[in-house]
């Protein structure tokens, strides 16, 4: 495999780093110097920002608002994205629910939907998780039943990312209750702002944020129209779609970011006459995680070459999932410990007590130690890559 760029892809990238640079508003800027702590509306200025100039969605198909770019270009834009420090989008429109309707829905949901997933006009978090079905998602408990052309729903999802913001929510729902528990799943999508019975409420992180919400729903009516493929059919969405999260969590751009930001705090913390960064046995942690995210890297570049031929990412997701979060995990560490006594700081902290470079890294550390958990436990992980890739034999 060769690994070298040929002119064209470097050129590619010289393009895409001078626009990001000449489009990235100065306030954005700013923020990128360090650990970059975005608020939701800057996240969806930078949306609206990538939407105008056509790149919002480069691993969509052209015909549905892509780019046309091969997956070298797909995986330099990224990269450059990461380098750049650019507010993150948010996932569940662009990269969860998007892809899947491309792939599962009817033409009048990708035409009433996808339009307005690429604008950012509507806003879209995930309703998977419940508090008594997590890594075992097929226990879950919120039901649908039919009424005339409706749905109606009743139970509680959690870890809702950003449902505060969001204008819709995919949901799994127990339609059947007989027979093995996944066949009695559907996909459903429901209007989070405007269904009566549907009640948001965030609560804080470990990392001092408000990223996660409970949502419940009290008899809150939903058109069958918005179901996604057939009724009892929903664990077939839900695995494509995992697949498609999976593949975004590895996090490999942003743990390389990351841990540039780690070479930065130990360059500038002192130890004697030197400087961290000169300790032989930091350096030996750096090279071992550098070493790592190169391997993961090759292995997220089969994934995505998979892709570009129109195979939806299979189990080796997971291994992206379960390597690449337990990379984000030892980097964010690493981090912490170079640190010091800073690490204790937060993103109240004031300037003169913690320097901009190292404000919110233990945010982020706390964040991450969900990583392991969200998309699908790295237990639950390691099982798949045992039976779908090693064909180990079940007991």
């Amino acid at each position: 495999m060769d690994l070298s760029y040929t002119p064209e892809q470097i050129a590619f990238r010289s393009e895409v780093r001078a626009w990001i640079e000449a489009a990235m508003p100065l306030h954005l800027k700013r923020k990128a110097e360090g650990p970059g702590h975005y608020e939701q509306a800057e996240v969806m200025e930078w949306h609206k920002i990538l939407y105008a100039k056509g790149w919002i969605a480069p691993h969509w198909p052209q015909d549905v608002g892509g780019t046309g770019w091969n997956i070298a270009q797909r995986h330099i834009f990224g990269e450059e994205l990461v380098r750049a420090n650019a507010p993150q989008l948010s996932p569940f429109g662009l990269g969860m629910v998007g892809p899947l309707l491309i792939q599962y829905g009817n033409d009048a949901q990708k035409k009433r939907f996808l339009p307005k997933i690429l604008s950012g006009e509507e806003v879209w978090c995930q309703g998977y998780s419940e508090p008594n079905a997590g890594s075992d998602l097929a226990s879950l408990q919120l039901h649908a039943d039919k009424d005339g052309d409706d749905y109606i729903l009743n139970g509680q999802k959690t870890w809702t990312t950003n449902a505060q913001y969001a204008h819709w929510i995919f949901v799994l729902a127990r339609t059947n209750a007989g027979g093995k528990k996944q066949e009695g799943i559907t996909f459903i999508l429901a209007d989070v702002r405007n269904t009566p019975g549907i009640t948001v409420k965030p609560f804080l992180t470990t990392g001092g944020t408000d990223a996660f919400s409970e949502t419940w729903f009290q008899n809150a009516r939903v058109p069958q129209s918005n179901r996604v493929g057939p009724e009892n059919g929903g664990w077939t969405m839900a695995k494509a779609l995992l697949g498609h999260e999976r593949t975004l969590i590895g996090g490999i751009a942003e743990s390389r970011r990351w841990l540039r930001l780690c070479k930065r705090i130990a360059a500038a913390t002192a130890v004697g006459s030197s400087s961290l960064l000169e300790d032989v046995e930091f350096r030996r942690r750096i090279a071992r995680l550098e070493m790592r995210l190169r391997s993961l890297e090759m292995v997220q570049l089969r994934t995505l070459a998979a892709a570009q031929l129109g195979r939806a990412p299979g189990p080796e997701s997971s291994i992206l999932k379960l390597v690449g979060t337990d990379v984000e995990q030892e980097i964010t560490e690493l981090c912490m410990d170079g640190m010091g006594h800073d690490a204790l700081g937060w993103l109240d902290s004031p300037p003169e007590a913690l320097p901009e470079v190292e404000r919110g890294v233990a945010s982020l550390f706390n964040y991450l130690r969900a990583a392991s958990i969200y998309g699908g436990s790295n237990e639950i992980q390691r099982n798949i890559i045992a039976k779908q890739i090693l064909r180990l034999p079940t007991a």
